[in-house]
């Protein structure tokens, strides 16, 4: 964890800027972490939270024995401080596949999130984003390994919507990294695919915002990755036909 996270956080809320915390559900259960979600919830922080599944088996088999019930727990402590539950507190909740193949219809195993979780733990949430897995850093390594890496490219290109181009994360956000690097987005950053036209590192206090926005965005195979099926973001799918 960030040593200045609740500073940072503490700077961003008081000057009425929205903060949306990615959050890995386990730490609020870790020592040192007890008072993390009573934070969150004092500064009105919306959370983004990784649940792989609703069957304990898929989670733990994709993140380790003993992930699910953690995560149940961390979730019926954000329930009971009003996260999922009142409009002011959002909790979203983040599907991927665990492996290579394109999510299924986001507003389909939304029902089937919500209909579990409430069913077997009484948990609730606001939405849930499906994200497609892209084919870079460790995912792109197990592809590798297994000799899928470029059937799964394929898949990717085969399921090309021209109808998620306009919502694409890169038209409208940055990623910058913990040393002030700018990059397109999160995927670019792990490709560590600079912005700029010579491919030089640039940094946020450094940039011309006139010559940046007319800037091309980089692109590689991996984008393919944003624009198949529904099409994927950090708000989940694009399209919903």
């Amino acid at each position: 964890m960030f040593p200045y996270f609740k500073e940072l956080v503490e700077w961003l809320t008081h000057r009425g800027i929205r903060v949306m915390d990615r959050c890995n559900l386990t730490i609020l259960l870790q020592p040192g972490y007890e008072d993390m979600a009573e934070f969150l919830k004092e500064h009105r922080v919306e959370i983004v939270a990784s649940m792989p599944c609703y069957s304990a088996e898929n989670v733990n088999a994709q993140r380790g024995n003993g992930v699910f019930d953690e995560s149940i727990e961390a979730l019926q402590l954000l329930n009971r401080l009003g996260y999922g539950v009142e409009d002011d507190l959002p909790l979203q909740l983040v599907y991927n596949p665990n492996g290579a193949f394109l999510p299924p219809c986001q507003q389909e195993l939304e029902q089937a999130y919500t209909r579990e979780l409430d069913t077997h733990f009484g948990i609730r949430f606001h939405n849930l984003y499906a994200l497609t897995n892209l084919p870079v850093s460790r995912f792109a390594s197990y592809l590798k390994q297994r000799g899928k890496y470029e059937e799964y490219l394929q898949l990717l290109k085969d399921n090309f919507n021209p109808a998620s181009v306009e919502g694409l994360m890169c038209r409208d956000t940055i990623s910058v990294d913990w040393e002030g690097r700018v990059f397109d987005c999160d995927f670019n950053q792990q490709m560590e695919m600079h912005t700029g036209d010579d491919g030089e590192a640039q940094y946020l206090w450094d940039l011309d915002l006139r010559r940046w926005k007319q800037t091309p965005i980089r692109t590689a195979p991996h984008c393919f990755g944003c624009t198949a099926g529904q099409g994927s973001s950090c708000g989940g799918a694009l399209d919903g036909e």
